[in-house]
């Protein structure tokens, strides 16, 4: 993580603090017209507390070139250090501007995780509503961390934005065992945004994302998510008791 005075330290994980839209414009745009690499995790709570239990994670994560605050917890715990974030930058939302910068600029893309028949739904998305894309190819989430034939797939074609919906830490790990080999590329992980992109998975509406209830809206629908629950009530204790 580069030194600047616009980030806020949260439990040990160095956030960004900018606005969506001043972080495509100053972070990503450079990046890309100069093809030069990074690696975007987008963090929210449920990642940090991983960080906790997981020294080894903890390290990909803090190597990581930008970490966004993706959920309204990680904003409220830099509210109660004083240290308030411009903005919750979410994965999907980032994902969504990635894919028009990449239509304008005529940029090539891999898309990697996600089951087969959601990831093919994904590119046929991308083709009808960023004709301007190159594809620079796709493959499912289903293959061991390790398999070098996956590396080579997305390695052959350079591709200049590379979207890993993997799940963490499995998307983080891949993305920082195999950034060494690439000269250049936008790498990100973005957990279910490709379920989302494709329809599968309903976002809540915007008056819910507006008012930062977004995660109580996908509690409302999947009621069996409430184990996913835990960690984020263990950050905010933490953050509340001074510990972040």
């Amino acid at each position: 993580m580069p030194n600047s005075e616009r980030l806020v330290s949260i439990m040990d994980i160095s956030f960004v603090n900018s606005t969506r839209e001043n972080f495509i414009a100053e972070k990503i745009v450079p990046k890309l017209d100069e093809k030069q690499k990074c690696f975007i995790v987008t963090a929210n709570p449920e990642i940090v507390m991983e960080t906790r239990r997981n020294h080894h994670y903890k390290e990909i994560v803090q190597s990581a070139t930008y970490v966004v605050p993706d959920g309204i917890g990680i904003l409220l715990a830099a509210r109660l250090k004083k240290k308030p974030l411009l903005d919750r930058i979410a994965g999907y939302d980032l994902m969504i501007q990635m894919l028009q910068l990449a239509n304008e600029r005529g940029a090539s893309c891999f898309f990697l995780g996600a089951s087969k028949e959601v990831n093919e739904q994904v590119v046929q998305k991308v083709e009808q509503n960023y004709p301007n894309i190159r594809i620079a190819g796709n493959y499912h989430g289903y293959f061991d961390i390790g398999d070098s034939s996956v590396l080579e797939r997305v390695k052959m074609n350079e591709p200049d934005f590379v979207f890993v919906a993997l799940g963490y830490p499995k998307q983080e790990e891949w993305i920082y065992r195999h950034l060494h080999v690439f000269s250049k590329g936008i790498f990100i992980g973005l957990g279910g945004s490709f379920d989302v992109l494709t329809g599968n998975v309903k976002r809540a509406p915007n008056i819910w994302i507006k008012l930062h209830l977004e995660w109580l809206y996908r509690l409302l629908k999947q009621p069996s998510r409430w184990k996913r629950m835990l960690p984020i009530i263990s950050f905010l204790w933490l953050s509340v008791r001074g510990k972040s």
